[in-house]
């Protein structure tokens, strides 16, 4: 069968790698994708459609007949760290992975979830329960000699592309954010392996636990970066209720002390990731989906 990638992947690669760099690949995932099913012996059943936004995913069989899935990503995407931080995990909170240590190619074989059934299929507030459970199973010493980045180095990346905003009405917002992650990276003292993108729909629904985390992006540092994502969750919602503005800060409260993480930790690296994603977003032409983010991170 062929291995068609979804639209939603063909923009989300657009706009992550640039436009060339991105045909590039895509142009050569049905061979990537042929290959890493012949190594395997697998027998193909369909393509995840809308999928995800970092990879093709695609539900095949074993030569045994049991079920797995099989992601291909490309090389910005580090799916070798990804495969690491599967690894180390070994199934506590997080899909297994099925390969054999040592794979070499950049597919990852994991086990079967339910693609379509992720924690946004729950009401708000039994989701955010079960992600606060499901992301404390993460927070783990990562392994020894560890090729992950740090919090720290991540997002100085990103604050060099914010610094370059030229939108003068976006300035005070931008600052912000800005002494927000400079202030804190200068006082962080947590080195846990993270997920790096955690968020309600990175957790699905699976047969030998109720909900597993899947598509991380690890990096090494502190709770509260990892929980910034979530807090943002369903912001569409937070922005057309009357009472978002106080709804998100409750959030960042009810999260924090949940996890036991402080307050205003998890307040700064929630706006830096707000500003960061909206401005990112901003520039990628999705207005809409921009506004929220940003009008969501004014409330902090």
């Amino acid at each position: 069968m062929g291995f068609e990638p979804p639209q939603r992947l063909v923009r989300a690669l657009g706009e992550q790698y640039g436009g060339p760099a991105a045909a590039e690949w895509l142009n050569r995932l049905p061979a990537l994708a042929g290959e890493a099913v012949a190594a395997r012996a697998l027998e193909v059943e369909r393509v995840v459609a809308p999928g995800g936004r970092s990879g093709l995913v695609v539900l095949v069989r074993r030569p045994d007949g049991s079920p797995a899935t099989l992601k291909i990503a490309p090389p910005p995407a580090a799916p070798s760290l990804e495969r690491a931080a599967l690894t180390h995990w070994k199934g506590w909170g997080a899909v297994e992975p099925l390969d054999a240590a040592g794979t070499a190619d950049s597919a990852l074989l994991l086990e079967r979830l339910q693609p379509e059934i992720s924690l946004r299929s729950l009401p708000e507030a039994k989701a955010l329960l079960e992600a606060a459970g499901t992301v404390r199973r993460l927070w783990v010493e990562p392994p020894v000699g560890h090729g992950f980045e740090t919090v720290a180095e991540r997002t100085a990346r990103e604050a060099g592309a914010l610094r370059a905003s030229d939108d003068e009405g976006l300035a005070p917002l931008v600052s912000a954010a800005l002494a927000a992650r400079d202030g804190l990276c200068a006082s962080s003292a947590e080195t846990l392996l993270l997920h790096g993108a955690f968020g309600q729909g990175k957790v699905l629904a699976g047969e030998r636990a109720p909900w597993l985390a899947v598509g991380p992006e690890p990096l090494v540092g502190e709770r509260a970066y990892d929980l910034a994502r979530l807090v943002r969750d369903r912001v569409e919602d937070l922005v057309a209720a009357s009472s978002g503005a106080s709804s998100a800060r409750r959030r960042v409260h009810r999260l924090a002390d949940s996890l036991e993480v402080d307050r205003d930790r998890l307040r700064g690296w929630t706006l830096f990731r707000a500003v960061e994603s909206g401005v990112r977003t901003l520039r990628a032409g999705r207005r809409r989906s921009a506004e929220l983010l940003l009008e969501f991170a004014g409330w902090l």
